[in-house]
Order: structure tokens, then C-alpha cells, then sequence
């Protein structure tokens, strides 16, 4: 196909004249969402936030968050909670945490309902701030060594006793005396740098302890992915595959379309285009059965990727193009002859100027004459699947009148083979094309142009057509 079939204007063809069968993929891609969301159970999300006081780094916050997360305070969170079949690898899915700003971390939980949710959500944020207190040394256990506090009171009663050690010492007397008092200001300044960089170290004089920023909320709705978004993805899904698939198969379509590309197909001279007006409710090809009304509901039987009709002229022009068409046939042909006028069965357009083409040769044959009578011409209808042409009898050659895009150059060459298995040479194509007609502007009646009946199926010589 050409690059029409990646313009807007293609796709906006494609749903005003599919929109059916779009329409029934997309209900069909709902369901099949619908029928998906069944096989997962709706989830609850919803969270509880735990402050960190003081200054911590991007990176402190980042650790801090895959601890709460840790196997460690899973475990501790499922053996708390204690549901049924559900352990800390279960649950290690269901938990999540991340940094917020603020020095916040905001843990996560998901569950089958949603108090389930909300108590694994507070159980998790309660399990890592007594987690992270252990890991900070805030504990209140008595086999423990002493605090920082216990230390500053040490420090404080050795200053003193350095204190009362210096004053007892001989003030002056002795070298003895100047050198212990020496040596105990030095053990004095020693042990107060020591209690500064004690203090500086302290996180307890910069960071408070975990705060659990009350409890977590109760979830009002399903997490994603919910049902109505399994439902609109289905068809949403559907619709562009529809749509893609629709693309594809125009573009790898190889129906010739043009008159040079049907000649080269049939192997015949192109002996003209005739215009075929479009009717407002256009004629469907006839077929019965469960199958032929399905594709007529879903508009199967209408090729969406031919272009919009052209405006035509009037009708004289478009008789002007038959009278054509006859002219160059008279003009090949040797002598007066019939021709066979084949027509693929299920081409309205082409049933329709062959038609015309018949009624146009009627209207002026002259048998006595070689050199201004039309040939006389007689239409039959051939299946492209199995096609088959009648025997020869008055007739010496065939006219084979099709749609532009109609059939593939496969089905053109099994209708060319079927002419010559007949003893019909082509002596021509006549390429018919839809249009939008204009009202007559002509004061005469309409000439008559009454389309002769089809050769009715299994009277012609040599097999049903």
C-alpha cells in the first residue's frame, strides 16, 4: 500500500467505516480485563510516617529506610501480627519505606483488606523505631555498661579528687611537689577534652528518639492496578491492536490498485477508467448464512482503506468515458465479434460499469458493419476463489471489468487463467472507480441505461460461472 496508510486522514477513514468492529473488540478486551482482575485479589495500600529529630544525612535516611524493610523487623512484624499462613516472607512483599523530606520515612504496607493494611502499616512502624532504639544504644538494660551520663558524673568527681590532690600536694617546696602538681593540671585538662569530644560525639545531644507520627490511615480504596483499570486497559488493549492490525494489513496488502498495476497483473492492455456514482446506501454483496450477517453487522464487507470518492463531472462525462472504452474495442478488434464481459463475483462497482458498458454497446451495435458498430458484449459473473469462464460460443475474447483495489494480483491471475482455459483471449481491462456524482444539468430525460440481467449460474457453456 502507499504512505496513505500513515496519514490521520487513513485513520479517521478506518473508524468511521470499521467503528463496529472496533467497537465490539474494545466490549471484548473489557471483559477479557474483567475476567484478568478476577485472577487478582484487590489489594489495600496505606502508610504510617516515623520522624527522625535532628540532622541526618541523605544517605543516613536511605540506610534508616532499608532497615525498616530488613528481614529483622519483618519477622518481628509477622510474628506479631500472627495471621494465619502469612510469614515474614510473605509479608517482606507487602512492606515498603522510603524517605520523605522532613527527615521523614514513610513506611508502607499492602493487604488483602483494608484494617489489615492499616495494623501492618503501624506494626512495621512500631517495630523499627524499638529496632533502631537497640541499634542506637538507647536501652535501659541494668547488666549494661554505663551511659555517657554515668561517665560525665565520673569525670566530674576525678576533677575533684585532682583537685584535692593538688591542693594537699607541698606548694613550692620540693621539685617533687611542682612536678605532681604539673602532672595532675595536665590530667585535669586531658579529662575535660576528653568529656567535650564525649559531648560532640553524643547523637543524643543532636537527635532525639524516633517519633511514629500517630497511626496509619484506613484505606478507602483498592491499590493499583483496580479492577476498572484492568477493565479499561483491556479495552483500550484491544482497540489498538485492532487499530495497529488494521494499519498493518493495508500496508502489506498487495491489491493493485492503479490501471498499469491490474494490466500488469492480467497481462492485458488497459483500455480505460470508467466512473461508477456512489450510492448513498451502498449495495453489500449477497450472502446468507451466520457468517455473511456477522460481517455485514461488523461492516466486513466494506474495504475501509479505499480512498474518498472523487467528485465526478456530469453525466454525459461519464457516458463520454463508456462510449471511449466501446470506441478502442471497436477499433482492436479485426472484425464484429462478441466478448465475454467478466465480472468477479461479490464487485459491485465493476457489476455495475460492466453494466453499463453492455447497455452502451446495445445501444449502438450494427452487425453489418466492421467499422462503426460497437462489439456486442455479454456480462458474466465469475468466482474469484474458483473461477470459471464459459466455453466459446458466439463469443471470441473476453473483457475483464473490475474495482481499482478490489482483488489481488493472485485472484486477477486465476481469472486471466480461467479466460484462456475458456478459449477467450483478454483483449482488455476496464478499471472501474467510485464516485460522487453531481446532479444532472441537462434538460433531456436521462438516456436508458437498463443493466442487463447476469448470466444465470450453471446454463453456460462449459460449467457455472
Amino acid at each position: 500500500m502507499s504512505d496513505d496508510t500513515i496519514r490521520l486522514v487513513t485513520i479517521g477513514r478506518m473508524l468511521r467505516r470499521r467503528w463496529r468492529l472496533l467497537t465490539v473488540l474494545a466490549v471484548v478486551g473489557a471483559l477479557v480485563g474483567y475476567g484478568t482482575s478476577l485472577l487478582f485479589p484487590p489489594r489495600y495500600t496505606t502508610s504510617a510516617s516515623v520522624l527522625l529529630p535532628g540532622q541526618w544525612e541523605e544517605r543516613e535516611l536511605l540506610t534508616q529506610a532499608e532497615i525498616a524493610t530488613s528481614s529483622v523487623v519483618v519477622d518481628r512484624v509477622a510474628a506479631t501480627l500472627g495471621w494465619p499462613g502469612v510469614g515474614g516472607g510473605g509479608l517482606r512483599d507487602r512492606v515498603s519505606a522510603k524517605a520523605a523530606d522532613g527527615n521523614i520515612i514513610k513506611i508502607s504496607g499492602t493487604a488483602d483488606t483494608p484494617e489489615r493494611a492499616r495494623q501492618l502499616s503501624d506494626q512495621v512502624a512500631q517495630q523499627f523505631v524499638t529496632f533502631a532504639a537497640r541499634l542506637a544504644g538507647d536501652n535501659t538494660d541494668p547488666d549494661t555498661a554505663a551511659g555517657p551520663e554515668d561517665l560525665r558524673k565520673m569525670v566530674v568527681q576525678t576533677n575533684r579528687r585532682i583537685t584535692d590532690l593538688s591542693e594537699a600536694a607541698d606548694p613550692g617546696k620540693t621539685v617533687e611537689g611542682v612536678q605532681a602538681r604539673t602532672e595532675l593540671a595536665k590530667l585535669r585538662t586531658a579529662l575535660q577534652e576528653a568529656v567535650k569530644k564525649l559531648d560532640e560525639a553524643d547523637p543524643a545531644t543532636s537527635r532525639g528518639t524516633m517519633v511514629v507520627m500517630g497511626p496509619a490511615a484506613r484505606p478507602t480504596g483498592e491499590a493499583a492496578p483496580t479492577r476498572t483499570q484492568f477493565i479499561v486497559a483491556g479495552a483500550l488493549l484491544f482497540f489498538l491492536i485492532a487499530v495497529i492490525g488494521h494499519l498493518a494489513a493495508a500496508r502489506v496488502s498487495r491489491r493493485p490498485r492503479t490501471g498499469p498495476e491490474i494490466a500488469a497483473a492480467l497481462g492485458s492492455p488497459l483500455l480505460g477508467t470508467v466512473d461508477v456514482p456512489g450510492e448513498r446506501r451502498a449495495r453489500r454483496p449477497e450472502g446468507r448464512g451466520p457468517r455473511a450477517r456477522i460481517r455485514r453487522l461488523l461492516d466486513l464487507d466494506i474495504r475501509w482503506e479505499l480512498p474518498t470518492p472523487r467528485t465526478s463531472g456530469d453525466e454525459a462525462s461519464r457516458q463520454l468515458r463508456y462510449r471511449r472504452v466501446c470506441a478502442r474495442l471497436r477499433d482492436q478488434l479485426p472484425g464484429p465479434r462478441g466478448l465475454l464481459v467478466v465480472v468477479p463475483d461479490g464487485d459491485e462497482v465493476a457489476r455495475r460499469a460492466a453494466g453499463q458498458l453492455v447497455a452502451e454497446a446495445g445501444s449502438d451495435a450494427s452487425p453489418t458493419s466492421s467499422s462503426r458498430g460497437y462489439p456486442m458484449l455479454r456480462m458474466v459473473a465469475v468466482s474469484v476463489s474458483q473461477p470459471v469462464v464459459p466455453d466459446r460460443d458466439t463469443e471470441s475474447g473476453a473483457l475483464v471489468v473490475l474495482g481499482a483495489g478490489s482483488r489481488t494480483a493472485e485472484e486477477l491471475a486465476d481469472v486471466a487463467e480461467a479466460c484462456a482455459d475458456a478459449g477467450h483471449e483478454v483483449v482488455g481491462i476496464v478499471v472501474a472507480a467510485t464516485v460522487r456524482a453531481r446532479p444532472a444539468r441537462s434538460a433531456g430525460p436521462p438516456r436508458d441505461a437498463a443493466t442487463p440481467a447476469l448470466t444465470a449460474r450453471g446454463h453456460a457453456p462449459g460449467g457455472s460461472v
